[in-house]
């Protein structure tokens, strides 16, 4: 299966080409509490989109999901409203699935599970040493639907200088083992257009096919709208970077079915050698 690509925009226009061009989830940012404190400095997306924006994008695309990241697990204050409320009002506005970011323990997610109460499905984003130490008790609890690896800020909370660290020293690959325990869809990081980003994309593909990841964000590089004006122009870059994408993924398609056809070889002659069936 090919990889579920997802964008992260709050604008109704790019939603929708992003959509025509074959992106998967459209992704709508509503974090923002705590973000900028641990996030400070660097060169992150904080985009602290609002409900009216789910509405917005919402009613703006038609086969695409729309997957809405909330808050951390908070109580209300004078300056927002309590986890459960945010998360009930931005299922009534549209989302079809809910992302949870930087929850440390299990009562977090349990809390979470809760909220959602099954009215969306819900995704998990391991990003936090926290998590993957209690990795564990949190994949046991029923109910969690998808899960995420957030390589930003995990990275920075191993204190490490780039994201693709983890992805090189077996961070990702033991914890991506772990979902395929728990039979969880998964996915990690995000990648640029092909042939670009400091960790060129085709050798992050290739690594989500090797560990079995099934979706990844398309990074702000990717199509920076912010630096675009001309929407041929954006809609050019969508359509020939997905294309592109989906191309690559047919050569690694093809040479992970290398392993799996050879497996499934090997168990054919078995069972012909033993006499099964």
């Amino acid at each position: 299966m090919p990889l579920k690509l997802m964008y992260i925009t709050n604008r109704p226009e790019i939603a929708q080409i992003a959509e025509y061009a074959g992106v998967d989830r459209i992704f709508v940012d509503m974090e923002y509490i705590g973000k900028d404190k641990r996030q400070g400095g660097l060169d992150t997306v904080q985009s602290h989109h609002t409900v009216e924006d789910v509405k917005t994008v919402k009613n703006a695309i038609v086969k695409a999901e729309l997957l809405v990241r909330c808050n951390p697990i908070h109580e209300a204050s004078a300056d927002y409203c309590s986890s459960e409320e945010e998360i009930d009002q931005t299922i009534k506005a549209g989302a079809d699935i809910i992302m949870l970011p930087y929850f440390k323990t299990a009562d977090e997610v349990k809390a979470f599970l809760k909220y959602v109460g099954g009215r969306a499905k819900n995704m998990l984003l391991f990003e936090t040493p926290e998590a993957v130490e209690n990795i564990d008790e949190i994949l046991s609890l029923e109910g969690i639907d998808e899960v995420f690896i957030g390589l930003n800020d995990l990275s920075l909370g191993y204190g490490m200088k780039f994201m693709f660290e983890l992805l090189s020293n077996g961070t990702v690959e033991k914890i991506c083992q772990k979902f395929k325990e728990y039979g969880l869809p998964y996915g990690f990081g995000g990648i640029a257009s092909i042939g670009k980003g400091m960790l060129p994309s085709e050798k992050i593909i290739k690594e989500h096919y090797r560990l079995g990841s099934g979706c990844v964000i398309l990074s702000r590089s990717f199509c920076n709208v912010n630096n675009i004006t001309h929407f041929g122009i954006i809609s050019s870059t969508f359509v020939n970077g997905v294309n592109e994408i989906r191309q690559f993924e047919k050569e690694c398609s093809r040479y992970a079915s290398y392993f799996t056809d050879n497996q499934a070889e090997v168990a054919d002659i078995v069972r012909q050698v033993s006499g099964g069936n």
